[in-house]
């Protein structure tokens, strides 16, 4: 029977659930990156409507932006982008877009917005925007402690394949037991 051990904050239970999903995952994320992802899951935990506009148009939006209206629009598909394809990778499988979709689109909007900010924030989302796989795998861990199954084996070597990430590689192995899965482009790279 699991133990359910409560924190006396909300924001120390959400550690707890990234640095859990972390270890499970195999990745070690910067301090920074598991404050923002802690921040960003207690911030969208109320929001139904997170798949309500398609983000390529939110993103266009951005880009005829200016000031700190474009750098809030480039952040939140950033984010939006990070919990679709972490948190809810069905959701784009059940619209017909691979998850990669999200990752490049998501990898972007935090890039601009690393590159349009004058402040210390700039490395902060240049930080997110290297490291969104890794950041995507601790959140589809999350989404599979919440009963949702993991990865389907075509999906998931598409997202091996495209992006890298070693939670879709694990789950391409553990498929196949034995199997070796190797990829014949020289620039694909484990996270």
């Amino acid at each position: 029977m699991a133990t359910l051990v409560m924190h006396p904050t909300a924001t120390a239970q959400w550690y707890e659930l990234v640095s859990e999903a972390e270890a499970t995952a195999q990745c070690a994320l910067a301090e920074e990156l598991e404050s923002y992802l802690v921040f960003l899951l207690m911030r969208f935990a109320n929001r139904p409507d997170l798949a309500g506009t398609p983000l390529a148009l939110e993103y266009l939006h951005s880009v005829h932006a200016t000031g700190r209206l474009q750098q809030e629009q480039l952040k939140d598909v950033g984010d939006q982008c990070l919990l679709l394809s972490g948190l809810f990778p069905r959701l784009a499988e059940r619209k017909h877009v691979k998850i990669s979709y999200f990752v490049d689109l998501g990898r972007v909007a935090y890039q601009q917005l690393s590159t349009l900010l004058r402040n210390s924030a700039a490395p902060l989302y240049a930080h997110l925007s290297q490291d969104f796989v890794p950041l995507m795998d601790v959140l589809q861990v999350i989404g599979r402690g919440n009963g949702n199954t993991p990865m389907e084996l075509l999906p998931a070597c598409d997202l091996w394949f495209d992006t890298g990430s070693r939670l879709a590689y694990e789950t391409v192995r553990q498929a196949a037991p034995g199997a070796l899965p190797v990829c014949d482009s020289d620039t694909l790279a484990i996270h």
